[in-house]
């Protein structure tokens, strides 16, 4: 009884509270009606309910929009409007205000929700939602409220549909999988840049975030100017359907827009503008697992032709080799009787030079020879007892107990005509450690390298994946092919040929150095004494950055952006200089740079790389400082090339320069005594020079690929110098090396073409960068990108074959006879 008379009086308590009578608050409730806009006023002593059912279907989804404007002006507090649905509540206030950078705040009057239908397990349901309308102002607020169903709510397949939105009035749709279709891919086009927009992914949830302050808490989200496209899976939505939530940003920073100013005052409200955007969403379906396959096999198939290619050369030439063979074995078959004549020298890339001629004639012919090129007539009994000695007894300085003057370094060094034999005088065992040590520190530096780059990526993919913010990576988005935890699994397959190509050069090489050593063996003095020193250990290194270059650039693609850039970079700057390196080994295999000096330098490279990321946009001390040390780093070189390492830097350099330019400019003029490497000099510090001054002038921001430039801008014009220069001083080039040099040329030349097509680039923002993004144009699989890292892999391979055959005609020539340039 007691209970009953608490409760009774509590009810009259309540009702004498909201009693108009009592002047306190007042509670208007009205049955409202969809499509109707009804005009009203709120005060702190009246609260008014707006009542609206409609009838929910299972099969069939209805959206519901809610759009309130404010016509009372300066209004001393804002207007709460309450919408309580069966399971869902969303607030929000007019003026409605967002915060942008730095604090500032911008004010909205014109505010349109739209409700999120809460699921329901009957045919056909009707609900009722209720919109209540307060404030805490005493004076009173005009408003105005609309609610209306939206009957494009749910997106049809490969359908386009239009709509405008504004910060303030936010869009999304729903969106479900039809029967057979596990991916699809999300595109939203606009005609304007700006405002800056966001597209997010949301699962059917409630709430759903759709304003600038929140719509990143859940889903996956991107930054769009005029376009943004999200691959979307089946898996990742149980409910087989998802949201396309498109809000317009408050600021245009995120898009690489103009800076605002600061407010005046802490509480200052800025004008927002005009910031309404219309934009176009389309949902196609994705490619399928058949797509997948065709693709992968596609790639696979490409590279394993040249294992095949490679291994029916290598047939065709052995075969050829053995009719030779047969032929010189065979005391009674002539030359004519063969069909031409036949030199024991002539072989292929990858087919024994073996030789018949005994090495008493060999040894008396070069005895013969003229030896005004520091040929050093050795016999092959010493030759062949120094090779079988172990090589941990051999050191570096054996070569230097010749005898007075062949072993003076500054008298033959500084002849005017040098011969390879001038500067091939130290023990092949020597040279072979040597440059062995190439291969087995870039192997050193690949394992330190490689792990952690990994480690980072798969951290990248799985912030991406968690947080689903894909501004974090640099994709071409309207062909990104997601597999398993990877964003797009086309970009780093397409990486798959530097690997199988770089282990195929390996496998090359190594027939090639088996069969040297099965001619050193055969104490064959041709092998010993005859064309270019052959040392396979840069050849190696070489082999081993390229698959390097494929690993690390695939790891690059995981989440490409402009922190890891560097990944993708660091081993193209080490094939630049391998391939350097060993041009000038060829015709220098005394004077080499040494491993450690080589990698030392390479290092710096990459070191100023990062600093030119990280600092170098818009940095003039940085590039007044790298320009200074580019152009030093080039004269010093210069110096070393020129006089073949024999000069010292020291407190008297400038005391020995000014001695050369009086002697030779002033007292009297001569030219210069090296002319064809004066020539390649001059003309390496002129393109260096110019692109010290581009950088200066210009500051390009993707500094990593600018000094990559420079690497191979460098390569390319001493290849040429070695190639014209070869062909000047009667050598030729064997139609095995023409053929690849000619192959080389044409694949580079469309590789650059799809390099340049630029589908992204993390200089600017990630929304600007989609709007480079395209579609795929190879098996709907590839896009230009693939199809450059398919060339570039290709055209490497070729390069490198290059360098291992074009020296091939000088086999059957003595060494005091191949020039130096």
């Amino acid at each position: 009884m007691l209970g009953f008379c608490w409760v009774s009086g509590w009810l009259v308590l309540m009702l004498g509270f909201w009693s108009p009578v009592s002047g306190r608050n007042m509670v208007i409730q009205r049955d409202a009606q969809f499509d109707m806009t009804y005009d009203d006023v709120v005060t702190s002593d009246n609260q008014t309910i707006y009542s609206y059912n409609h009838t929910v279907s299972r099969n069939k989804t209805e959206g519901v929009r809610v759009s309130v404007e404010l016509l009372s002006e300066s209004a001393a507090s804002p207007v709460l409007f309450v919408v309580r649905q069966k399971q869902a509540v969303l607030s929000f206030q007019v003026p409605l205000i967002l915060r942008g950078l730095y604090q500032r705040k911008y004010q909205y009057t014109q505010v349109g929700r739209t409700l999120c239908q809460p699921p329901t397990k009957a045919v056909a349901e009707t609900q009722f939602f209720f919109v209540d309308v307060s404030t805490l102002s005493s004076a009173g607020i005009q408003f105005q409220l609309r609610v209306s169903r939206v009957d494009s709510f749910t997106l049809q397949t490969d359908k386009k549909f239009s709509f405008n939105a504004t910060p303030s009035q936010p869009q999304f749709f729903k969106y479900v999988f039809p029967d057979g279709v596990d991916t699809v891919i999300v595109k939203v086009n606009s005609q304007k840049n700006f405002p800056c927009s966001v597209m997010s992914i949301q699962d059917i949830l409630c709430p759903v975030f759709d304003l600038d302050n929140n719509v990143a808490f859940i889903g996956m989200y991107q930054t769009m100017t005029t376009r943004a496209a999200i691959t979307v899976q089946r898996k990742d939505f149980p409910s087989n359907s998802f949201y396309v939530v498109v809000v317009v940003k408050t600021e245009d920073e995120a898009c690489g827009g103009p800076l605002r100013f600061y407010p005046l005052l802490p509480d200052e409200l800025l004008d927002p503008g005009n910031r309404s955007k219309t934009l176009d969403v389309i949902v196609s379906p994705a490619i399928n697992s058949e797509v997948y396959v065709m693709g992968m096999l596609f790639c696979l198939g490409i590279f394993l032709s040249f294992y095949l290619l490679t291994f029916l050369m290598a047939c065709v030439e052995n075969k050829r080799m053995n009719r030779k063979r047969e032929g010189l074995l065979n005391p009674d078959a002539s030359p004519a009787e063969t069909g031409k004549a036949v030199s024991p020298y002539e072989y292929g890339s990858f087919a024994d030079n073996g030789s018949t001629l005994s090495s008493e004639a060999i040894t008396d012919s070069l005895a013969s020879t003229d030896g005004n090129y520091g040929y050093i007539d050795r016999s092959l009994e010493s030759v062949t007892r120094s090779r079988h000695e172990s090589l941990s007894s051999v050191e570096e300085d054996d070569y230097d107990t010749l005898a007075d003057i062949d072993s003076d370094k500054n008298i033959v060094r500084t002849k005017k005509f040098l011969c390879v034999s001038d500067l091939a005088r130290k023990d092949k065992r020597i040279l072979s450690k040597k440059y062995q040590i190439y291969f087995w520190n870039i192997a050193t530096i690949a394992v330190f390298y490689a792990l952690p780059v990994i480690q980072l990526v798969i951290t990248y993919q799985t912030v991406v994946n968690v947080t689903g913010n894909q501004d974090i990576c640099y994709y071409n988005f309207l062909c990104a092919h997601p597999l398993g935890a990877l964003s797009s699994f086309n970009n780093i397959l397409s990486n798959l040929g530097y690997v199988l190509l770089g282990l195929l050069f390996l496998l090359i090489v190594l027939q090639r150095d088996i069969l040297h050593n099965r001619a050193l063996e055969r104490h064959d003095t041709h092998a010993l004494e005859c064309g270019i020193p052959k040392h396979f250990g840069l050849y190696y290194a070489m082999g081993t950055a390229l698959m390097m270059e494929g690993l690390l650039s695939a790891c690059y693609h995981v989440c490409p952006n402009y922190t890891n850039f560097q990944f993708d970079t660091s081993f193209m700057y080490m094939i630049a200089g391998l391939c350097m390196l060993k041009l000038y080994q060829k015709r220098h295999p005394d004077i080499n740079a040494s491993a450690y000096s080589a990698y030392a330098c390479l290092a710096a490279v990459i070191f100023f790389s990062v600093l030119g990321v990280v600092f170098g946009k818009g940095n003039t001390v940085f590039w007044i400082v790298f320009s200074v040390i580019h152009i030093l780093a080039t004269m010093l070189l210069s110096t070393q090339l020129y006089y073949m390492g024999r000069w010292r830097l020291d407190s008297g350099i400038v005391r020995r320069i000014l001695n050369v330019i009086y002697t030779d400019c002033i007292r009297q003029c001569s030219g210069p005594m090296y002319i064809d490497r004066m020539v390649l000099l001059v003309m390496g510090n002129i393109v260096n020079w110019s692109l010290a001054a581009y950088g200066l002038i210009k500051r390009p921001n993707d500094f990593a690929s600018y000094l990559l430039a420079i690497g191979i801008c460098n390569l390319l014009l001493y290849f040429a110098f070695y190639i014209i220069m070869k062909l000047r001083s009667g050598e030729r080039i064997k139609c095995l090396a023409l053929v690849c040099i000619l192959f080389t040329a044409v694949v580079w030349g469309f590789a650059l073409f799809f390099f340049f097509q630029g589908l992204s680039t993390w200089q600017k923002t990630p929304a600007e960068s989609r709007e480079h993004n395209r579609e795929c144009i190879l098996l709907s699989f590839f896009d230009d990108h693939d199809i450059w890292h398919f060339l570039s892999s290709i055209a490497m391979f070729g390069s490198f074959l290059v360098l291992l055959t074009m020296d091939d005609d000088l086999d059957a020539v003595q060494r005091d006879k191949i020039y130096v340039f």
